[in-house]
């Protein structure tokens, strides 16, 4: 079962947990991070990585945000693949737990 990153990841896009993945699995948008469902291993090792907790199994994506599932397969096949922890954005730490961020996603 992959992981899937969620809404809260949107403006925030925190890198920690591409640092520990062993298969190269995410994938880098302007504002956003996803998961590539094909690659993801399912090692649990992003998890707890993530200081927004924006990562959740596939089976334990948040009410609502099921929809995140097939937009981290979508998008993960048109950006290219990050493997090193860049700086978050400086406004990061405001988007935190923010709701109704998905209309801000850019492609």
């Amino acid at each position: 079962m992959p992981f899937v990153v969620t809404e809260n990841c949107i403006k925030c896009k925190y890198t920690d947990c591409v640092e520990v993945c062993p298969v190269d699995c995410f994938h880098e948008g302007p504002n956003f991070l996803v998961i590539d469902p094909e690659e993801c291993i399912d090692c649990t090792l992003c998890e707890p990585e993530c200081p927004i907790n924006a990562i959740y199994p596939e089976d334990d994506v948040p009410a609502g945000q099921e929809h995140f599932v097939e937009l981290n397969a979508e998008l993960s096949k048109e950006w290219p693949v990050i493997t090193a922890r860049k700086e978050p954005f400086d406004d990061a730490a405001d988007w935190d737990g923010k709701p109704g961020k998905l209309a801000l996603l850019e492609r």
